[in-house]
């Protein structure tokens, strides 16, 4: 009767165990990243009553008789199976799709989380509510090297890219060829230091018949250019259409992609090469306009987006876009012998095996989505049905004890 107090009392610590767990899965229902867990108990040692005994010419075998000493805790195990999503909107939210574990540095010990509830310091860099750096792969001049050492992903307020010099202008539009009066458009270029330029593209009609002022001898255009500073370049040479209005690149003598307008703007420095071939000679009305150029001012950071494969990408004031770094994430062969260290975040064991750390989307890593963040994937049905099963199971086991306790006193009372 001793045994079964005791194989009781090993049932009410257990099924007790199994209501904390329980209790600890339900009071993190709305904890994000959060992995639930699950009991799994085993009986402990039996007592042998007898040995097993092979078969004899005389005998058949005997199997062993053994009475259980009770139950005990075998394993805490995580579940790791994907959370629901929230769409939260908010850039620095981000959400693992698949397996991974964000990389974070905590002190001088790197540390790996679920939670991607980030945001951004006083210097730029991009922390969990805890104050833990976001690990990744820097950027060099918009180059990631994802072979790179890890570091800390950071967005500085004031980021500024230099201008950059243009060196190409499209014009296209239509040239009447019965035109008698200079047309011309104007596109704003940039110069070596990156600041903005107003480039003037004239067109003079070609061969002016001097006997008949209102007639034109050829539908050509002599083309020139007004810089900044206003200097008038004078003409550099002639656009020619065909007589279905196509622009003539055989006998056009500037313009053309293998022949292009050269413009050297005011700074003394920049050339701009000015293609002419997407200009029309249909009869009508003429309007030549700058379809576009290269090169662009000086810019600030005004904005981020993180892409699937983890890049951060920022877009600055002047429409240019540049990546600024790469977040990293971790995956182990069992992510069950990681250790929880609170606050979401876990810990490498011997168990668990090395972190493998690499970009999203590779290696049987997951991808992000930016935006939202992973809830817990407790399933409070099934937290529920536990905590009745562990009740019930407590409930039972506080039974044995009584019963046990009754069978003694009735043992004791034998002697009155």
């Amino acid at each position: 009767m001793l045994r079964s107090l005791f194989s009781g009392i090993s049932g009410l610590k257990a099924h007790q165990q199994m209501m904390d767990v329980v209790s600890n899965n339900i009071a993190n229902v709305n904890t994000i990243g959060y992995k639930s867990s699950n009991v799994v108990f085993e009986d402990t040692l039996s007592q042998l009553m007898r040995a097993s005994a092979s078969a004899t010419v005389a005998t058949g075998g005997l199997n062993p008789t053994q009475i259980g000493l009770g139950v005990e805790l075998g394993a805490v195990q995580t579940n790791f199976l994907q959370g629901s999503t929230q769409i939260t909107n908010k850039p620095t939210d981000l959400m693992i799709q698949n397996d991974g574990f964000f990389v974070l540095q905590s002190g001088n010990t790197q540390v790996y989380s679920r939670a991607g509830a980030f945001n951004l310091d006083a210097s730029g860099y991009l922390v969990n509510s805890d104050g833990n750096y976001a690990i990744g792969y820097a950027a060099t001049n918009g180059v990631v090297n994802s072979f790179g050492a890890l570091s800390k992903i950071q967005l500085p307020v004031g980021l500024t890219i230099p201008g950059s010099a243009s060196t190409t202008m499209s014009v296209a539009g239509n040239a009447s060829p019965t035109a008698l009066t200079v047309i011309s458009t104007t596109g704003t270029v940039y110069d070596v230091n990156g600041a903005a330029q107003q480039l003037k593209i004239v067109l003079t009609p070609h061969e002016d018949d001097p006997t008949n002022p209102t007639a034109r001898t050829d539908t050509g255009y002599d083309v020139s250019y007004i810089d900044a500073a206003g200097n008038d370049s004078g003409s550099m040479g002639t656009v020619m259409f065909d007589a279905a209005g196509n622009f003539d690149a055989t006998n056009s003598t500037i313009g053309t992609p293998a022949t292009p307008l050269p413009v050297l703007l005011a700074d003394g420095v920049t050339t701009v090469n000015v293609d002419l071939s997407g200009l029309t000679g249909y009869s009508g009305t003429s309007s030549p306009i700058v379809k576009s150029s290269s090169g662009y001012a000086a810019g600030i950071l005004s904005t981020f987006q993180v892409g699937p494969d983890g890049t951060v990408t920022g877009a600055f004031t002047n429409n240019q876009k540049m990546s600024l770094g790469q977040l990293a994430l971790a995956t182990f062969n069992n992510p069950n012998g990681l250790e929880k260290l609170g606050q979401s975040s876990y810990q490498a064991s011997s168990n668990s095996g090395l972190a493998e750390v690499g970009v999203p989307g590779s290696g049987g890593r997951g991808t992000l989505i930016a935006g939202a963040l992973e809830m817990s994937n407790v399933d409070l049905a099934a937290e529920f049905t536990n905590m009745i099963i562990a009740q019930r199971g407590f409930s039972a086991n506080s039974k044995v004890i009584t019963t046990s306790d009754e069978m003694l006193q009735d043992l004791v009372n034998i002697k009155r």
